[in-house]
């Protein structure tokens, strides 16, 4: 192994140091507390660990140059690393402070202020690096760092949103197509994420780009019925209850309801970049 300083001093090594020293300090302070010991509490914790622990191996593999000798696709791993983490990061930092922070404030109101706000410039500082890997425009070296690519991380990690917030469906056919859609396109953009890593979309019997671009119509197609169905059955005819927590069905269905928007959008944009790199391309 050869040292590479380079891996410390260029912009996305800074930012990568900033994302491990926040993230470490967020987890640290909210740990000194021990107030986290709930479902949401420990989503927050993994975060932070979880984002650590792999931004510091990424470091550590491109400070000794160890990374061309693993099996994979390493600018597409960084990248979807980047992003994943940067949507992680920023849903703990919106979950945190609403679920720990209560009005008047109880204990540990420092700590927890503090967490949240260096939680908040972690995500900046993954957002940073997503914007410094980004593919400029002309280059496809690597897939997961286009705007396709990216948008495939953030569809796949909504749709585990999604998952997470789903309870009452069985029983209703309009209800069980909703969550085969979230499933089925949850699969596919998964495999495709983890072929792009593993370097396996080349030994696809079938021209990948074409592929993408019908794959990406069938799935806005699938997500525009979602989109119908899923309000349609779980809010016809149906109030608000009152009171209604954070585990009421209701407020569940309705976060479900605005996800689904943000990939219906989501695949939409995805169609519109993917048609232009296949079938406009530039002189």
């Amino acid at each position: 192994a050869t040292v590479n300083l380079r891996a410390l001093t260029s912009w996305v090594g800074i930012a990568r140091l900033f994302a491990v020293v926040l993230s470490c300090t967020a987890f640290s302070l909210v740990a000194s507390t021990g107030d986290f010991k709930t479902s949401y509490g420990t989503w927050c914790m993994f975060t932070w660990c979880f984002c650590f622990t792999v931004t510091l191996l990424v470091l550590v593999l491109e400070l000794l140059e160890i990374y061309p000798k693993l099996p994979l696709s390493w600018d597409d791993f960084t990248s979807a690393f980047s992003m994943l983490a940067a949507l992680m990061v920023f849903t703990t930092s919106v979950v945190f402070p609403s679920t720990f922070i209560s009005s008047p404030c109880s204990s540990n109101c420092a700590q927890k202020a503090v967490a949240t706000t260096v939680s908040c410039l972690c995500f900046l500082a993954y957002a940073l690096e997503v914007g410094l890997t980004r593919a400029k425009p002309g280059d496809i070296s690597s897939f997961l760092s286009t705007v396709p690519g990216l948008l495939k991380v953030f569809e796949a990690y909504v749709a585990c949103l999604i998952f997470s917030l789903l309870d009452s469906y069985n029983g209703i056919a309009g209800l069980q197509w909703c969550v085969a859609v979230y499933s089925i396109c949850f699969i596919i953009t998964f495999l495709i994420i983890i072929f792009t890593i593993g370097r396996c979309l080349s030994y696809m019997p079938c021209p990948l780009e074409k592929m993408l671009v019908g794959y990406n119509a069938l799935a806005l197609v699938m997500y525009i019925t979602a989109t119908i169905l899923w309000p349609l059955y779980n809010f016809r005819d149906k109030t608000r209850p009152n009171p209604c927590d954070s585990k009421c069905p209701w407020n569940k269905h309705l976060g479900v309801t605005f996800l689904t928007i943000f990939n219906l959008i989501a695949y939409l944009v995805d169609l519109i970049y993917s048609t232009r790199m296949v079938f406009i391309r530039a002189p």
